[in-house]
């Protein structure tokens, strides 16, 4: 599923117009982002948390040249699965 279907499904379930379940996306979104950015953590019960893991600096290397490089520190978003969404992705296996 991706945004547009989710606004679809959105607009559909709750009988909103498409321009409100868009909006409602958006700010669901843009609202996990800034807490992110700030380095907050989200969590939705059941589904999910997602927080921000910081990486030191390292050295790597270039795959096409095999040459050492210097990879700068970062921060990059830490997605942990919940586990009720576990046991229901794992239920529907067959």
């Amino acid at each position: 599923m991706n945004k547009v279907q989710l606004i679809e499904a959105l607009s559909k379930e709750a009988d909103l117009l498409r321009t409100k379940a868009k909006m409602v996306v958006e700010l669901f979104f843009d609202k996990i982002s800034n807490a992110l950015s700030s380095a907050d953590r989200v969590e939705i019960r059941g589904l999910c948390s997602i927080f921000v893991k910081e990486y030191r600096p390292y050295t790597g290397r270039n795959p096409k040249t095999g040459e050492p490089t210097q990879v700068p520190p970062k921060k990059l978003p830490f997605f942990k699965c919940g586990k009720e969404l576990k046991e229901r992705v794992d239920h529907r296996q067959i």
